[in-house]
Formats: structure tokens, C-alpha cells, sequence
């Protein structure tokens, strides 16, 4: 008799299609990215920047999944979202996943609290110069002050990110 609990297990001999594998970790970063465009009534930033995390999840969770060049699109994407000034993603991001890979070539083994340092040490980056990016394209005298709860909130919120990102990929790699 058949465990009518084991629906999950695929099929012999069936492959998960070429879109399914490719397209799911680009369209959970994008889903992400619109989630920061939600009408949200607040007077300093604290929406975490989900797209981001989700990139970053991404990229600690799968290492093979993505060249360091997948910043450029999903960047601009992300500008034209949230509004930050176009490139500011586009830049900050790419050089995230620059930085990843120069670890990740220095680093022998990793485990879930470097990935969450990395994770930490890209989010204060990014979110940093695209304060920085705001600036200068003319956004005020904006306080470092205003962005740290949103910083720590973001920081705070990787684990659940990283947990969902798994999840989704356990039904990704599935046939």
C-alpha cells in the first residue's frame, strides 16, 4: 500500500522544467521588490528592503544559482519599484554579490551565523549607499539616524527570508 502522505515525492523519471528551476529565484526577488511598493503611511523608512533580502537569500542559500551580474537587472528592477534613484540597486547590489563571492573564496566552510553576518554586513551596505544614492540625486539632508530601525528590522527579518527561500526551492527542484 501506497503512504497517501508521500504526494510530494515526484514521479521517476520527471524533470522539474527549465522555467521552474531558472525563473522561481528571479521571480521571488521581483515579488519582493513590488512588496516595497505597497501604500504604506509612515514617516521615516520601515519597510525592510524584501527584494534585497530575498537576493541575498537567494545567493547564500544556492551559491551555482546565479552569477554576480543577475544585480544589474533585478537592480533596476528594484529602482523603478521603490523609487530610489535609477542605478543606486543596480550598483549596490552587483557589488553585494561581488563581495559574497570574494568571501566565499576565502572562507573554507560557512555556516548559518556567517551567512547571517554577510547577510548583515550587505544589508547595512546597501541600505547605506542608497541613503547616499538619495543625497546625491537630491533627496535632503538625510540623518543616518533614520534609516537604523529599518536596518535592524531588516537584519532581524533574514532568518524568515532565508527559511521561506528554502522552502520554495525544495518545490522548485521537485518534479
Amino acid at each position: 500500500m501506497i503512504d497517501p502522505h508521500l504526494h510530494h515525492v515526484p514521479r521517476l523519471g520527471r524533470h522539474p522544467s527549465r522555467f521552474r528551476l531558472r525563473g522561481t529565484p528571479v521571480l521571488t526577488v521581483l515579488i519582493g521588490s513590488a512588496l516595497t511598493a505597497l501604500p504604506l503611511v509612515a514617516q521615516s523608512p520601515v519597510m525592510p528592503p524584501l527584494g534585497l533580502l530575498t537576493l541575498l537569500s537567494w545567493r547564500l542559500l544556492r551559491p551555482e544559482l546565479w552569477r554576480a551580474w543577475i544585480g544589474v537587472p533585478l537592480g533596476l528592477v528594484d529602482d523603478m519599484l521603490s523609487g530610489q534613484p535609477l542605478g543606486s540597486a543596480m550598483f549596490l547590489w552587483t557589488v553585494t554579490l561581488i563581495g559574497i563571492d570574494a568571501i566565499e573564496h576565502r572562507m573554507v566552510w560557512r555556516g548559518y551565523r556567517q551567512d547571517w553576518l554577510i547577510a548583515t554586513l550587505a544589508v547595512i551596505f546597501c541600505l547605506s549607499g542608497g541613503l547616499f544614492f538619495a543625497r546625491v540625486a537630491g533627496g535632503g539632508s538625510v540623518r543616518f539616524a533614520l534609516i537604523v530601525p529599518q536596518m535592524i528590522w531588516t537584519i532581524l527579518l533574514f532568518p524568515f527570508v532565508v527559511r521561506q527561500c528554502a522552502r520554495i526551492d525544495r518545490w522548485r527542484v521537485m518534479a
